[in-house]
């Protein structure tokens, strides 16, 4: 899309009241920055200037682009070089902060196509601005320090915290996320990981803690994702609003409010702050494994684009944030301040105690890698995305074979009870159908449709989809004499699949089977893949997910069938991992359907 000025909320608010022209271009050498960083303690005038009179004509303007969380902090600091007169080579400065979602400003600057209004962005993270340079198009960014710090911690009401045992329990990312979300007291959400750091920093945290102990834990997490997105908001200031002030009562017992979300240490304080006197509402836990930091990179915009005035100008606001004043806005307001020691009363504010290790050497992780926090952002991209689903079961005769360890449970009777597992871990919105298929099951065809495909609606509640499809899996039965009728029955359920495509879901078709084609009468594996490919349309992409059931199912043959729709085949030897299988799946063939999109 085209790049546009991103709107102003309120005009009055800092926002450039001249359009942008193209500056003459200016390569700024590190020589010049580190002239201004010596030259500071000069350039502030001493005493009082009005800026009205001798500055107002040849002040140097700098329009400062701000997270909203920190903006108020950062105009005061706007507002003080305004009052005092302070200069940048002789100039007054006129900064003008304005508030902009993070997101937003990342979006518009990635596509770089238009030039933009503010010579300097402040965002809460360094994922923003990595996000920005990484589309290998978006508008240059010079990173020139770091105005301010906060972890991203749990923030729990007090009833939520004491039966996670605060402040003496504490817990790694992996345990937290699991305690949290262990019995129906506790309702867990969080901001929008595709909208907000915090959101996705906390996610990639449980992440990567659970794969320090589990190789395999994508499946925990990608549960844990589905779970968060139904109690997500879109920023973090309406996350917090999301908990319960009210820690008992009617407001307790809101289906709609929260006892635990991701937040930042900075948002507890400010929540706390606006509660009023008395204990604060939240507290928090810190995570041992440790906290990832919102940094506030301070970033200059197009650097090359600046005038030699405006560069020194953004580069002297810069050093005005290090200085004790600043520094005691941003403590007012919650913040950390880089490379400080911690204020124990600014985390007492917020909701921390001891044991809880706030303070404590490790308690703060190393920056999370880029990698890892695109690996989440996709993850949750797919994980969360609408699924519609068509779900096509084996019921040959071979299906009623015992499963080992399992006394006389068939593999149909397994994949019967993962079936209804795997419908709690999707939404109200997903739409799932089931197929069944078996030679002559239905006259000449192999296959039948048992429930069409709709939407699931909502958890234990008679006669919606959910329902009828917990029911229908409970009648599947199978065929005694019937074979495995694979071909025929993958082509004609692939062909309606794509025939009722949903957009903006993720469609696809899941096959599950515990043998390879039986059907002689049916096309052969080389036709069935040459029609499959023709069918590929790239604007109604259903890829077939295969699942292999036991031994004799053959992984080849049904990975070679799924492939050729962009999907995958699996093998499990124990219908009841059919659930993880799903859920992993998912997320494998959804992520290589969007990097190919």
């Amino acid at each position: 899309m085209g790049r546009h000025s991103l709107p102003d909320a309120d005009a009055t608010e800092g926002g450039r009241s001249r359009p942008r022209v193209r500056r003459r271009t200016t390569a700024i050498a590190t020589s010049l920055v580190l002239g201004v960083a010596a030259g500071a303690g000069a350039a502030v005038e001493s005493g009082l200037l009005s800026f009205a009179g001798s500055c107002e004509d040849s002040a140097v303007r700098i329009d400062v682009a701000v997270s909203p969380d920190l903006a108020p902090a950062v105009r005061e600091t706007a507002e003080r070089a305004r009052e005092q007169g302070i200069r940048s080579d002789g100039q007054c400065m006129d900064v003008q902060v304005v508030s902009r979602e993070n997101h937003e400003v990342a979006e518009l600057l990635s596509t770089g196509s238009n030039s933009p209004d503010y010579e300097v962005w402040v965002p809460d993270s360094e994922i923003w601005a990595e996000r920005v340079r990484s589309t290998g198009d978006g508008v240059p960014l010079t990173p020139a320090g770091n105005v301010a710090r906060t972890p991203v911690v749990l923030a729990t009401v007090p009833s939520a915290a004491a039966e996670m045992g605060w402040p003496r329990t504490t817990y790694t990312w992996a345990e937290l996320t699991e305690a949290a979300t262990a019995t129906d007291d506790i309702r867990l959400g969080s901001a929008d990981p595709a909208r907000s750091a915090t959101g996705l920093l906390a996610l990639t945290s449980v992440s990567r803690s659970a794969q320090r102990t589990d190789p395999d834990a994508d499946t925990g997490v990608a549960a844990t994702a589905k779970l968060l997105s139904q109690r997500v908001s879109d920023t973090d200031t309406a996350a917090a609003n999301t908990l319960s002030r009210a820690d008992a009562g009617q407001a307790a017992g809101d289906p709609a409010r929260n006892q635990a979300v991701f937040l930042a240490e900075q948002a507890a304080f400010a929540y706390n702050a606006s509660a009023g006197e008395g204990v604060p509402d939240l507290r928090l836990f810190y995570p041992e494994d440790g906290s990832p930091m919102l940094d506030y990179p301070y970033e200059l915009v197009d650097e090359t684009d600046l005038s030699t005035d405006e560069s020194r100008a953004a580069t002297r606001f810069m050093l005005l944030l290090e200085e004790p004043e600043a520094r005691a806005a941003l403590t007012r307001q919650g913040f950390r301040a880089p490379g400080r020691p911690v204020d124990g009363q600014l985390v007492r504010a917020a909701g921390g105690r001891a044991p809880q290790p706030f303070a404590a050497e490790g308690a703060v992780s190393e920056p999370v890698p880029a990698d890892a926090v695109q690996q989440t952002l996709g993850m949750w991209t797919i994980t969360v995305q609408s699924a519609r689903l068509t779900t096509v079961v084996d019921i040959s005769g071979s299906m009623q074979t015992p499963v080992p360890g399992r006394g006389t449970q068939t593999r149909l009777d397994v994949t019967r009870a993962a079936l209804r597992k795997a419908l709690d871990q999707f939404t109200p919105e997903d739409e799932i159908g089931l197929w069944e298929f078996a030679t002559g099951l239905d006259g000449p065809n192999d296959y039948r449709e048992v429930v069409p495909t709709d939407p699931l609606g909502p958890v234990g509640k008679p006669g919606t989809q959910r329902a009828r499809l917990a029911e229908a899996f409970d009648d599947l039965a199978a065929v005694p004499n019937g074979a495995t009728g694979l071909y025929d029955t993958t082509l004609a359920v692939y062909k309606k699949a794509q025939d009722t495509y949903v957009k903006d879901k993720f469609n696809a078709m899941v096959v599950l089977t515990d043998g390879s084609n039986q059907d002689r009468f049916s096309i052969t594996r080389s036709s069935l893949i040459s029609e499959l490919n023709q069918l590929d349309n790239p604007n109604t992409p259903v890829p077939v997910i295969a699942i292999a059931i036991g031994p004799e199912a053959d992984l080849q043959e049904v990975d070679e069938i799924a492939r050729a729709t962009g999907g995958a085949g699996y093998q499990v030897s124990d219908p009841a991992e059919i659930t993880s299988v799903i859920l992993k799946a998912i997320m494998a063939v959804g992520q290589k359907s969007g990097a190919a999109g």
